[in-house]
């Protein structure tokens, strides 16, 4: 069963269970990947549907930010939830160690020897950390590595 799927049958699941927050979640995954779907004329495969749930969940990160600075803890609570929901579709997150493992072992597998080569080494965490990482501290990670080669 693909990911797709899998959300499509937990909206119904919801649905039957009058669970309206949960519901409210999932229909917003749901969107966020048809129109995407609709925007590119191409149906999202599974690892397409990772990278829009990390965004999504990666803008409730923003959101919540913002309502703390705001002072508005009850906007900031309904985004933790959504979080939630959000994250029960994703593997697994890669410790700061297993990161630091696989940086090592592509630089050393594809033989970097500067910042040059960066794109070469992101390209494949990429594929292998597929929604398991934030490519963001992922990338700094590899420049502070490649930087002191």
């Amino acid at each position: 069963m693909s990911l797709k799927d899998q959300i499509v049958e937990d909206m119904k699941t919801a649905m039957k269970a009058g669970d309206k927050d949960r519901l409210k979640v999932v229909r917003l995954i749901l969107a966020a990947i048809k129109q995407i779907e609709v925007d590119t004329r191409q149906e999202l495969d599974n690892t397409a549907i990772l990278a829009v749930l990390s965004k999504m969940v990666k803008q409730r990160h923003d959101s919540i930010e913002q309502f703390d600075k705001g002072e508005r803890k009850d906007l900031s609570a309904i985004e933790q939830a959504e979080i939630v929901v959000i994250e029960g579709y994703l593997p697994e997150q890669l410790s700061a160690d297993e990161i630091a493992t696989m940086v090592n072992d592509v630089i050393a597998a594809t033989n970097a020897k500067s910042i040059r080569d960066m794109g070469k080494v992101m390209g494949q965490i990429k594929a292998k950390a597929a929604g398991r990482a934030d490519m963001g501290a992922v990338s700094a990670t590899v420049k502070e590595r490649l930087n002191a080669l």
